[in-house]
């Protein structure tokens, strides 16, 4: 396994993140996404931690919070030490029938994070993120409460998920001049057949020095080998039933025709290419990996040990660049005139001549 500093911080955390969405399976969408029972939720913690993994990801959302107390308990029947593990868990969406069971405001932070604690059995959340976007709380709440968390030690780090890049920015501003807790991570869609946030977040995580947690990177299935233009619906399979994220789909099948021969090269699955060609962009710190079954787990933990050719993270790239979008594709023309060869540039040198 490797690991890598979660943002700008001292933590270290493993490249791979167990998530629990699949444990417990609750009701609506969740039951889709997996079932897994508290002697399954036992086997694939334990397969992870034996595989080095010391990251885990839930949300007090999964299952309605099933899954953090399933996981909670699981690290309980494995005699896993706190100090081993980092664990993340999230809060916005709806966790009850109240009007302020749902959002980033402070009330409902600071009830829900007690919640999440109980269940986790824990004295200490080690990521908290805000799981969404609220357009009603202004982001100043959300951070002050936040920071109160940390101060509090309740909490360590702090994240968020699935903002914009112009909010982000704001927040990282505001947490600047108030001297408060700053997101050091955003936990994300990205993969192979979804890069849409290369354009604005990818730039503003390198400048800020703030990580990327991956969710989603095998598109909801799509990427897995089970997928394909003529079997677009296989059996077993989540995606199936809830057809999520949004993709491409005509886009994605030439991916999938372009990983179909470097998988068979390597002699794996078209979902290890998918997340070793992810690994190998040095903005992400973590993917978060979910699991019904061991075999589903070893496949994706060996991802780490795969090593793409230049040359196919070239077809890779090529097969999955995104269309061109402005300003995108304006700034090449507006920044030709300031490339001189002879003159360095961050992280290139001048050349001899």
């Amino acid at each position: 396994m490797e690991y890598k500093t979660l943002g700008n911080t001292g933590l270290l955390v493993s490249t791979l993140c167990f998530g629990t969405m699949t444990f417990h399976g609750g009701t609506g969408m969740f039951q889709a996404i997996g079932k897994v029972d508290q002697a399954g939720a036992d086997d694939l913690i334990k397969g992870s931690i034996d595989a080095g993994i010391n990251f885990f990801d839930t949300a007090d959302v999964y299952s309605e919070g099933e899954s953090e107390k399933t996981f909670g308990q699981s690290l309980r029947n494995l005699n896993i030490a706190r100090k081993d593990v980092v664990i993340a868990t999230k809060v916005y969406s709806r966790t009850g029938p109240g009007r302020n069971d749902v959002g980033a405001s402070r009330g409902h932070i600071m009830d829900a994070v007690d919640a999440s604690l109980k269940r986790l059995q824990t004295d200490h959340i080690d990521l908290y993120q805000i799981h969404g976007n609220d357009i009603l709380t202004p982001v100043e709440e959300t951070l002050n409460a936040l920071d109160t968390l940390v101060r509090s030690g309740k909490v360590r780090y702090i994240g968020v998920s699935n903002w914009q890049a112009w909010k982000i920015a704001k927040a990282l501003t505001i947490s600047k001049f108030q001297n408060i807790a700053r997101f050091d991570t955003l936990q994300a869609y990205y993969s192979i057949a979804g890069r849409d946030l290369e354009r604005e977040i990818v730039p503003l995580l390198e400048a800020e020095k703030t990580g990327l947690l991956v969710w989603s990177p095998l598109a909801g299935g799509l990427l897995s080998g089970k997928f394909s233009r003529e079997n677009q619906k296989p059996a077993d399979s989540r995606r199936s039933e809830f057809d999520f994220p949004l993709v491409d789909k005509e886009r994605a099948w030439r991916i999938l025709d372009v990983i179909a021969p470097i998988a068979k090269a390597h002699n794996c699955s078209a979902a290890r290419v998918s997340l070793s060609w992810l690994l190998a962009k040095p903005v992400v710190t973590s993917i978060i990996i979910g699991a019904k079954r061991m075999d589903q787990l070893t496949d994706n933990i060996a991802a780490v040990d795969l090593k793409l050719t230049p040359d196919e993270l070239k077809q890779l790239d090529e097969v999955s660049t995104l269309p061109p979008e402005y300003p995108g594709w304006m700034l090449p023309f507006q920044s030709a005139n300031r490339i001189d060869p002879k003159v360095a540039r961050p992280g290139i040198p001048a050349t001899k001549k």
